[in-house]
């Protein structure tokens, strides 16, 4: 069974998309408020869930930092 090799820079390229949506998210989800200043819970939970996935995919991915 053989693996699928892509070349790099579309790895990268994808890399650099992923991360730029789930900090958006992770972003959005994390200091969003309502009109009376009440944070949601269902919000902060999808913004630290993204900000996780964001920074797996910079500290292994992008940085090689860690394996």
């Amino acid at each position: 069974m053989s693996t699928l090799r892509r070349p790099r820079f579309i790895v990268q390229t994808i890399d650099i998309l992923f991360l730029a949506v789930t900090g958006f998210i992770a972003y959005h989800g994390l200091t969003y408020r309502d009109e009376e200043g009440e944070r949601d819970f269902v919000r902060l939970l999808f913004g630290c869930i993204a900000l996780i996935f964001f920074l797996r995919v910079l500290l292994a991915d992008v940085l090689g930092v860690w394996q």
